[in-house]
This record gives C-alpha cells, sequence and structure tokens, in this order.
C-alpha cells in the first residue's frame, strides 16, 4: 500500500506468487510498492515493514546470504538508490494491517489485487510505503 503525503491512498496492490518464503514475499511486496512509488513521480520514501529481516537488510544491518534472496536485495537496493530520500522503518505487523489484509486477500483468492498507479496530476514528494 502507499500512502501520499497528505496520508491519502495513492495505490494499492498484491499478487498471489504461488509457494514462496515468507521473506521471498516480503520483498516482492517491497519491489512493488517502489516501482509503484516511481511511477507515481515520488522523490522521498518512507518504508514501513513488518519484516526486520528485510528492513535490516536494506539497512546494512544484515548480510543477505540466502541465494534467493540475493538478486530481490540487489533489485530494491537499485531501486531505493533512485529516490531522493529515502527511510526504511520497522512497524509491528498490527501497524500494518491494511497491507495484510491485501496479501491475505491476493492469496486466497490466488490473484492479483488492488490497483496498478498511473502518474497524478501533481507529483507527491514525500510517500510512505507499507510493505
Amino acid at each position: 500500500m502507499l500512502r501520499s503525503p497528505d496520508g491519502a491512498i495513492a495505490a494499492t496492490g498484491g499478487a498471489y506468487l504461488g509457494e514462496v518464503t515468507n521473506n521471498v514475499a516480503e520483498y516482492q511486496a517491497l519491489l512493488w510498492g517502489l516501482r509503484a512509488a516511481r511511477a507515481l513521480g515520488a522523490s522521498s520514501l518512507v518504508v514501513k515493514a513488518d519484516s526486520e529481516l528485510v528492513v535490516k537488510q536494506l539497512r546494512g544491518e544484515y548480510r543477505v546470504k540466502n541465494a534467493g534472496l540475493k538478486p530481490l536485495f540487489v533489485e530494491a537496493q537499485g531501486l531505493l538508490r533512485t529516490f531522493e530520500r529515502i527511510e526504511v522503518t520497522h512497524v509491528r505487523r498490527e501497524e500494518n494491517v491494511e497491507a495484510d489484509a491485501l496479501a491475505n486477500e491476493a492469496m486466497d483468492g490466488r490473484c492479483t489485487v488492488g490497483d496498478a498507479p498511473e502518474p497524478p496530476a501533481s507529483v507527491p514528494h514525500r510517500s510512505t510505503l507499507f510493505d
């Protein structure tokens, strides 16, 4: 879920990924959000994720040891560098209810949910991504 600076929902999305680990799913959600933020023209971003592993890897506090996560991490790092300002924070799962609901809807329906972002008339300067 992507929110504009005023807190309004700018984009929502989720996709059924099949049988993957939770960490792969967290990275895929992050990548979706980063691409959506770029498509919407965001120049700075606050990423709020409930995956402590992903947050600590993105901050450089943990190394990425899992071979399956390395390409996702590299792609995320590349996208993060396209923003002027980025902040990555960990939130408790209870603070991420809307994003979890989208993920559950996609898993239950084995489908893609939400919307694809289109560039707005006015470009948001700061967005918040809930992963």
